[in-house]
């Protein structure tokens, strides 16, 4: 073996071992959140969900197989994809292990659970994808497509006292739900117990942590007192005043104000929003559950962003 096939092995293996411990950490805050409330009513589904009142509705692999993530992402592995072999539904489901018993994909019945997957599946075909109009299947036949920015734009770094930009490390936009900028790789990297501040390469050379990290920031606030784009989803949150004065209310929409701000949301009817929908729905329909489920409050036209960006640090996707 050469001494470039070496490196490149010893690579991957220190990737995998950072997912693994990753997994095993954030298991065990999970069961220590679990645990809070001795008189609710909790379940065991096995290694995917175990020890919460979410393990008593389906886990997601019995809800959404493999041959439907095939479907959803039939051109992932196409020779002109950018990510070959990449991504693959084991390392979704993996990842998904770990969100689980908090909830995602297992809070309410059959049909918001569904919903929720269509949803989270929405915003990672439509930040992936890398067909359009004209293409075979069209562009939400080729989600998945990338693994990381190809070309960036800038360098995407910004002064930050908690996390500061490292020598060598570059924070361009990586994952299922593309990660830009130091400050963001090192409040998902704090949340998953991964150092992805020093080393956000990692998003593009494992899929179950590339998973893992798009999951941390759908069931995360961006700020306290404000909701992650999983509460706004299933209608854990609970808007105030001030929200349904600015058109902030719970449903897709809210999603994409939360994981994008001003960037999609506020500007009216445009394509960066209406482009994420169209993956949602047609998401809905191949999973069997139809774009008529979609839910209220599907675009966030008129809400007001949560955190409007700063000029110089407007990510060009995920914030």
């Amino acid at each position: 073996m050469g001494m470039r096939a070496k490196v490149t092995t010893l690579l991957v293996i220190v990737v995998a071992a950072a997912a693994v411990v990753a997994l095993l950490v954030l298991r065990a805050a999970t069961d220590e959140v679990k645990g809070k409330d001795k008189n609710e009513k909790i379940c065991n589904a096995g290694w995917e969900c175990s020890g919460s009142k979410y393990c008593c509705n389906q886990t997601i692999s019995k809800l959404f197989q493999v041959y439907q993530f095939e479907e959803l992402f039939k051109k992932r592995n196409s020779p002109i994809a950018h990510a070959v072999g990449f991504w693959d539904y084991h390392s979704f489901i993996t990842a998904a292990s770990v969100f689980e018993p908090l909830g995602f994909g297992t809070t309410g019945g059959k049909m918001m659970q569904m919903k929720e997957i269509a949803a989270f599946f929405g915003h990672i075909g439509a930040k992936t994808t890398c067909g359009d109009m004209v293409v075979d299947g069209g562009p939400w036949a080729w989600g998945l497509c990338y693994n990381h920015e190809m070309s960036p734009k800038q360098d995407y770094c910004a002064k930050d006292v908690k996390y500061p930009c490292v020598d060598g490390a570059e924070y361009y936009g990586r994952g299922a739900i593309p990660v830009y900028w130091n400050y963001n790789y090192g409040r998902i990297g704090d949340g998953l117990k991964v150092d992805l501040l020093h080393h956000p390469e990692y998003l593009e050379q494992n899929a179950t942590l590339a998973f893992m990290a798009s999951m941390w920031e759908w069931m995360n606030p961006v700020k306290e007192k404000q909701p992650s784009p999983h509460d706004a989803f299933v209608g854990n949150w609970k808007p105030t005043k001030n929200d349904t004065a600015e058109k902030r209310l719970p449903g897709f929409g809210a999603t994409m104000n939360i994981l994008y701000g001003d960037i999609v949301c506020g500007n009216g009817y445009i394509d960066a929003m209406n482009n994420i929908i169209s993956f949602y729905q047609t998401y809905l329909d191949e999973m069997g559950v139809g774009r008529e489920h979609s839910g209220d409050n599907l675009d966030c036209a008129e809400q007001k962003p949560f955190n409007p960006s700063a000029p110089s640090t407007a990510p060009s996707s995920s914030s």
